[in-house]
């Protein structure tokens, strides 16, 4: 099997691990849902080990599966990495690449991933701004910059977008907070609760819930605090505020530490969002190296964000 049809089949393989679904899967791949259960069947044949238990609700992975996931992932992380690596070692760029990002995301995980990419090309410059605004829907700083980061639906056409990580939103809350209040067990429950929301524009998939295979909108009654920022909301939810619907990218270190705990994940991480987290340029074909950047947090990003890995063992064991 070629490096990228090894790459193919793990990245299915980690996606129906991820959704605990092969529709869900079919989804990020163009393939129905029987070829995703077809070619699982294959992966498990060859390795020789049933990888998952299929029920009509949901697959979920055997322990054989899960210690595969470990390897998996680290396999699909050495492919990816190697084959930048070669394309630094030949092309040996030079210069300096321009680069607005949201604030938060940008400390939690942006700057590390450049330090390291700085590292592997020492020809290369990074300007890095840090921005309050996760959403730039009209790519207002691209002509200044070179790449902006960006989440949410793509409102314009005329800006190419390259994907670096998929969206997934957890409902949480601080220990405190539910041994007060008690802890809700499903999303119909959260007008019962306290909250902290949005103030105006919210996320498109904020307090959206899957509930019977359709997308329902639950949110606490009394909101309070509410603020337009994301990290606002979270330091809200760790002083025992009320029950926050925020992305794993922000509040997955303070689920593992259990300063908050997720609500409604019995069956592992909640679906993600159909939107993900963007770089944003001008034109189709851009420069050397804002291409080995992207490929680079593309590889650091993908196909399972570094943030969700732990997660995903976390929630697979309760």
């Amino acid at each position: 099997m070629n490096p990228d049809a090894l790459t193919e089949q793990l990245g299915l393989f980690l996606d129906v691990l991820e959704t605990a679904s092969f529709s869900a899967a079919s989804r990020r791949h163009p393939l129905t849902p029987s070829a995703v259960a077809r070619r699982i069947d294959s992966l498990e044949s060859a390795v020789g080990s049933r990888l998952f238990v299929r029920s009509t609700h949901a697959v979920r992975p055997t322990p054989a599966g899960i210690a595969f996931a470990e390897r998996a992932r680290r396999i699909v992380e050495e492919l990816r990495l190697a084959r930048a690596e070669a394309v630094s070692l030949s092309n040996a760029p030079e210069g300096l690449i321009r680069m607005d990002a949201p604030a938060a995301f940008g400390r939690r995980h942006l700057a590390p991933a450049i330090a390291d990419f700085l590292v592997a090309y020492p020809g290369l410059d990074v300007q890095l701004r840090l921005i309050d605004s996760f959403v730039d829907l009209h790519g207002a700083h691209l002509g200044e910059v070179d790449l902006v980061l960006r989440a949410g639906p793509l409102a314009d056409t005329r800006l190419v977008a390259t994907p670096l990580a998929y969206m997934v939103r957890i409902a949480c809350a601080s220990p405190a907070y539910l041994r007060q209040r008690g802890v809700p067990t499903s999303p119909a429950q959260l007008p019962e609760h306290d909250g902290l929301d949005w103030d105006g524009l919210a996320p498109p998939f904020a307090w959206r819930f899957d509930m019977d295979g359709q997308m329902r909108v639950w949110r606490p009654s009394r909101m309070r605090m509410t603020a337009n920022n994301a990290e606002t909301l979270l330091f809200g939810a760790l002083a025992g505020l009320g029950i926050a619907h925020l992305p794993t990218w922000l509040i997955s270190e303070y689920l593992l530490r259990g300063e908050l705990l997720p609500l409604f994940c019995d069956n592992g991480l909640p679906p993600t969002e159909s939107t993900g987290i963007y770089a944003l340029r001008l034109e189709h074909e851009t420069n050397s190296r804002s291409r080995l950047l992207l490929e680079f947090l593309k590889s650091r990003f993908s196909p399972v964000p570094p943030w969700d890995l732990a997660l995903q063992s976390e929630l697979s064991w309760r």
